[in-house]
């Protein structure tokens, strides 16, 4: 049996704190697991919106994600202070793999990590398409976990 390591804060480029919900919880008393890929979705998504100008309600280039796993080594929740943490490990021509982790305040290692592939299509006809360049220098401010630019 292979024992994965816990990411550290160090590993990712880019944070955004989440807020956990009450009904983030289930019958376990910690956050479900279902909704560690919500967190991981919306920091993503709000990355693109802020440092890539993707309009979610007109671009004529979207990202579907096609692709996710999720491994999960200490639990959260609510009301814990969350962070999730973003990288890009690989970009292709229409496809970007996110390395994203979630973490609780005052932790060096992560309580979850994973990825998550998007493919960036045509709105109209979901055929993929090249990522828009605003996108991509975006994309590149945080490959491999390198700090971008205020």
């Amino acid at each position: 049996m292979v024992t994965k390591i816990s990411p550290r804060r160090a590993d990712y480029a880019w944070f955004r704190p989440i807020t956990s919900r009450w009904m983030d919880n289930d019958v376990y008393g910690h956050v479900n697991n279902a909704h560690y890929y919500s967190y991981f979705d919306t920091v993503i998504n709000q990355y693109l919106i802020e440092r890539g100008g993707l309009d979610i309600n007109s671009s004529p280039v979207v990202g579907f994600v096609v692709s996710s796993s999720c491994d999960f080594f200490r639990p959260v929740a609510y009301p814990d202070d969350l962070q999730v943490g973003l990288r890009v490990d690989r970009t292709g021509k229409s496809s970007v793999h996110y390395g994203v982790a979630l973490f609780a305040a005052g932790d060096d290692a992560a309580r979850a990590a994973g990825m998550v592939v998007h493919v960036f299509v045509d709105r109209g006809t979901s055929r993929p398409v090249q990522i828009p360049e605003p996108i991509r220098q975006a994309l590149q401010a945080i490959a491999g976990g390198a700090r971008p630019r205020p």
